[in-house]
């Protein structure tokens, strides 16, 4: 066995004792208050999980949850990507683009929600609110991603008359690359945490924000847990598969 393996092998074990050490200290914390309504245990929280995974409707939030955020992270890529590119090119699309992108990033999510109320079908408020709190990240990331692109290497594929397609595939993706990655990671955990807090406040019927709302009113805490670990797994899983569609992609792009 080589030693990479081995290593690989220990920082699996790590992680997995590290979990089952959380996960155990949270099951004594819950014995210790032997009451359920402030702390579930992971033992009811797990059988709470099984319970719903069972049912149709507990499908049909995910996926009415899952589309409305995606479709917001998306446009917010797509976008940031495209105006990035664009304040790259023009300097007065990054001087007008300037105020706006400071705004969205320092105003609370809260105020934006409320906000957005008043012009927002509560269905569609989480497309909006994942939009606005993605698009600043990726427009920065990448914009910096663009000027920090190798002015050597942009000299020398004028010298050889290299076209601007090549350009892009060869030089600005592998500079851009890493920054938009960040950009991804960071977004990802942000569109889910601001899409569901939409939905609690907004209330969409069929919504994986209206469950956590009607958990906490009727104090039901297994509940609570239960779709709060829900919305990590398919905050983690999506971040992994749009990572690394982003890497295939631009691995596909260079070598066609």
């Amino acid at each position: 066995m080589t030693d990479s393996t081995m290593r690989v092998k220990t920082l699996y074990l790590g992680r997995i004792a590290a979990a089952v050490f959380w996960i155990g200290l949270w099951q004594l914390a819950a014995v210790w208050l032997g009451q359920e309504i402030l702390l579930a245990s992971p033992v009811s929280v797990i059988g709470k999980l099984m319970e719903l995974v069972q049912t149709a409707e507990f499908w049909r939030s995910i996926w009415f949850s899952f589309g409305r955020i995606a479709a917001g992270f998306g446009l917010a890529l797509i976008f940031g990507i495209l105006l990035a590119a664009a304040s790259y090119a023009c300097p007065l699309v990054e001087i007008l683009l300037k105020p706006l992108t400071s705004v969205m990033k320092a105003t609370p999510v809260a105020s934006i929600i409320i906000l957005c109320l008043i012009w927002i079908p509560s269905r569609n408020l989480s497309v909006f609110i994942s939009f606005l709190m993605v698009f600043p990240v990726v427009y920065a990331n990448v914009s910096e991603g663009l000027r920090q692109t190798d002015w050597k290497l942009l000299e020398m594929a004028e010298v050889f008359g290299v076209g601007l397609r090549k350009k892009i595939c060869y030089i600005y993706l592998s500079e851009v690359l890493p920054y938009l990655l960040t950009a991804c990671s960071l977004g990802l955990g942000m569109c889910w945490k601001a899409g569901v807090a939409a939905e609690v406040i907004g209330v969409p019927d069929g919504s994986i924000g209206e469950k956590l709302y009607h958990a906490k009113i009727y104090l039901n805490t297994p509940d609570l847990f239960a779709w709060t670990i829900v919305i990590i797994l398919i905050s983690v899983l999506l971040e992994k598969c749009v990572l690394g569609l982003l890497r295939y992609l631009v691995h596909w792009v260079e070598k066609s």
